[in-house]
């Protein structure tokens, strides 16, 4: 009776981790990547990184999403390279030097991450694509967070040196200005009529320098480990004159296909991804405002979006705004399904 309690136990054992991609055995980083693939790739890419098994991939325009489960291809990317593909600012591909770019390994529709999830969560979804494909991450992540803690520390010393030589640079700059002050009082000299020329703190300069090296060291640190946030996102002023206005329109239809790759996850005339929702009628559905700052800062609206920020300046995300605007399809006859 033993032995059969045993034998069942070890076949549902076998079963589960059969079905689930031996969830069990998977440690924190891995699971970690897993969920974050899940969630922001697999509907592009599919489950098992392969093509057509994605639901948004016969949806999607050429080039199609690559085959991440073909060794003998994504064997020959470094995981530097898949990384800085998934976390990169997004390029005008209409270009042809971004076409020629050979370290730029993507193209308009594949998002970026750089301003929605950290560092170290983008290099456990690297984690997850190379277990697709039987690899593993070999990049050293403890060692870059070594790297980004000992060039914060050196960064917060050098800006306590200079801050402290500044400080003595300006108590001996004040203690001569209240020195010849004195000397002035005493020779009834007019100080209205005295050209005096202001003393400058030779270590302002530099201070300068130190604060800013600072400040991107810490922000480094931060995003290792910290999803990127934005400040709450203003209402924009939108208007503009009827010559501004086609202008705008123009290049935010550009910037849509483009750079952004909208129409990746998002359909117009039935033509587009499914990820997001139809943008027939965005400019009946959507004000302008609501649109802008939902472009500029997704994850301040809805937390859990799948959509990431992709990191538009407000420039483009003006014109983005614009073009959508533009978007008033009649009103089709069945409702518009929603995105899987």
């Amino acid at each position: 009776m033993q032995r059969v309690l045993v034998g069942v136990a070890i076949s549902v054992v076998a079963i589960f981790v059969t079905t689930s991609g031996c969830a069990i055995f998977e440690d924190e980083k891995a699971a970690k990547g897993r969920k974050l693939y899940r969630h922001y790739c697999m509907h592009c890419h599919g489950e098992n990184g392969q093509q057509a098994e994605g639901f948004n991939w016969d949806r999607m325009p050429d080039p199609r999403p690559r085959d991440l489960s073909e060794d003998a291809a994504m064997s020959t990317f470094t995981d530097e390279e898949i990384f800085n593909t998934i976390s990169r600012e997004m390029r005008d591909t209409s270009l042809p030097e971004v076409n020629d770019d050979m370290n730029y390994f993507a193209v308009a529709t594949m998002p970026t991450f750089k301003y929605t999830i950290s560092e170290k969560d983008i290099w456990a979804i690297v984690g997850h694509v190379r277990s697709l494909h039987g690899g593993s991450l070999t990049y050293d992540i403890e060692g870059r967070k070594k790297q980004l803690e000992d060039e914060l520390q050196a960064a917060k010393q050098e800006h306590e040196r200079v801050q402290q030589a500044y400080d003595a640079a300006q108590a001996e700059i004040d203690a001569a200005e209240e020195a010849r002050a004195e000397a002035e009082e005493d020779d009834d000299m007019d100080m209205e009529d005295e050209d005096d020329e202001e003393i400058e703190n030779p270590q302002e300069e530099g201070l300068a320098k130190a604060e800013e090296k600072f400040e991107t060291a810490k922000k480094a640190m931060d995003g290792f480990s910290k999803r990127p946030r934005r400040g709450q996102i203003s209402r924009p002023d939108l208007t503009v004159s009827e010559d501004q206005r086609v202008a705008l329109e123009e290049r935010g239809k550009h910037l849509y296909r483009e750079q952004f790759g909208c129409h990746g996850c998002h359909s117009i005339d039935d033509q587009g991804g499914l990820v997001g929702p139809a943008l027939d009628r965005a400019g009946f559905r959507l004000n302008g405002t609501w649109i802008y700052q939902w472009i500029m800062y997704p994850q301040g609206m809805k937390k859990h979006t799948r959509m990431p920020n992709l990191g538009l300046n407000d420039e483009d995300a003006r014109a983005v705004t614009a073009y959508l605007n533009t978007l008033r399809a009649p009103k089709p006859d069945k409702p518009i399904p929603l995105p899987e």
